[in-house]
């Protein structure tokens, strides 16, 4: 299909994409609690479920990282849209727990094609001058993404027929439509590579590391593995929510706070948004706990928007560390390397968690998360705050990543990115 999309469309268009990452990869929150009701599944069950999804992500980065670098933003981002489509179907017509795993596995080989391609293309298809705000929009569409998951899935749940299936077609729907707009943008980009793909390890270049390690989302996306999972089953058991679309309105809270905290971020350089958000990611663990203890149903509120919001200052951070400081053949590498941190420790902390609940209950299970995960967070916040002083420092230098701390130094930090580019 020849491109019949003008640049504003295409920025837009590869925004769509990344909601529908994140509305795909949270679409069955709200039916968790269904299938322990009336298929009889275990919480452990539910979180590996959950975790199918980070588990079949992770090689995907790792094996086609840079994918769209060379046959371009498009391609690589039809095939994934295609494979969230097939996993929403299976969802849709599931009728047994192996339906759901091989979902949840399509599901995440298609966000790990198609977001990170996405996330550039909003860069790349920026008006001059402002590819900046890439990051921001970015992180309001990912929750509007994630609200439309709880809202939409909660009342079509609660009210509508169908309750386990019914929404998933309502999603492969809207995938569909957006399939069609994608189709019309534009083949290639600027910053895309001639040269013929081939699998290679995510490419981090030499200067860019202790910047690409502070500034990985890990720790936005392992609160995923509270909330997501989880999340309907705290509102129902401990906050005392039997109205699914009211527990979906709660959770959608959470994506909220997402796109309020966004705009809040435009304000923030990268290494303090990496450093708030990875001090809001503690509080908000803790405030869960303290939901088990109250059961109070303004605690969760409270707790929900405090994880949307440090959830947003981590995302927003981390896509601009990786988009401002990657070359621009390894922009999409490094931006998936990102999201392999990411989903790696979601995709271990989700069903450790889960046999911790199933074993000693929802609020032990709560209580040991927080405490393991607030490890995870101190040392995001440590690195964070390391980062934050060197940017401070004289000589530090944007295209490198790194503080010189001689001219010289400097040079053959910078001769260490070409030579890495110019090789790949």
């Amino acid at each position: 299909m020849q491109p019949f999309l003008n640049t504003r469309a295409a920025f837009w268009t590869a925004g769509a994409v990344v909601a529908l990452a994140l509305w795909t990869s949270a679409c069955p929150t709200m039916a968790y609690p269904l299938y322990q009701a009336d298929w009889h599944v275990s919480t452990t069950t539910v979180t590996w479920i959950f975790a199918a999804y980070p588990i079949a992500l992770i090689p995907v980065l790792i094996v086609f990282s840079d994918l769209s670098d060379h046959i371009g933003r498009r391609s690589a981002m039809l095939l994934g849209l295609l494979a969230e489509l097939a996993g929403v179907l299976l969802f849709a017509f599931a009728d047994g727990v192996p339906w759901l795993l091989a979902g949840r596995a399509l599901m995440g080989l298609g966000v790990g094609l198609s977001l990170s391609p996405a996330s550039v293309a909003m860069v790349e298809f920026s008006a001059p001058g402002k590819e900046g705000r890439a990051g921001s929009v970015g992180t309001a569409v990912s929750s509007s993404g994630i609200a439309l998951a709880m809202l939409v899935g909660g009342a079509l749940t609660q009210y509508a027929p169908f309750p386990l299936h019914l929404n998933f077609f309502v999603l492969a729907a809207v995938i569909a439509v957006v399939v069609c707009f994608v189709a019309g943008m534009p083949h290639h980009t600027a910053n895309e590579t001639s040269t013929r793909w081939r699998v290679r390890a995510i490419v981090i270049p030499r200067g860019n590391r202790g910047v690409f390690a502070a500034g990985a989302v890990a720790s936005s996306f392992l609160l995923g593995a509270i909330v997501l999972p989880l999340g309907a089953q705290i509102a129902h058991q401990l906050a005392g929510s039997t109205n699914a679309l009211v527990t979906g309105a709660l959770l959608s809270v959470f994506a909220a706070f997402i796109a309020i905290s966004a705009l809040l971020a435009r304000r923030l350089g990268p290494w303090a948004l990496v450093t708030v958000g990875a001090a809001g990611s503690v509080a908000a663990v803790w405030l869960f706990v303290v939901t088990s203890a109250t059961h109070s149903t303004a605690v969760f509120f409270l707790a929900s928007a405090c994880a949307g919001a440090a959830y947003a200052f981590d995302f927003a951070g981390g896509l601009t560390v990786l988009n401002t400081y990657a070359a621009p053949h390894h922009r999409a590498s490094m931006v998936s390397g990102g999201y392999l941190a990411g989903y790696l420790a979601q995709g271990v902390g989700a069903p450790v968690l889960g046999w911790v609940v199933t074993a000693h209950g929802l609020p032990t299970g709560l209580l040991t998360g927080a405490a393991s995960f607030s490890v995870f967070f101190g040392v995001a916040l440590l690195m964070g705050l390391v980062m934050l002083s060197r940017t401070r420092r004289p000589g530090f230098r944007v295209a490198d990543g790194v503080a010189a701390r001689s001219a010289p130094a400097a040079q053959r930090a910078a001769d260490g990115v070409h030579e890495t580019v110019d090789h790949k």
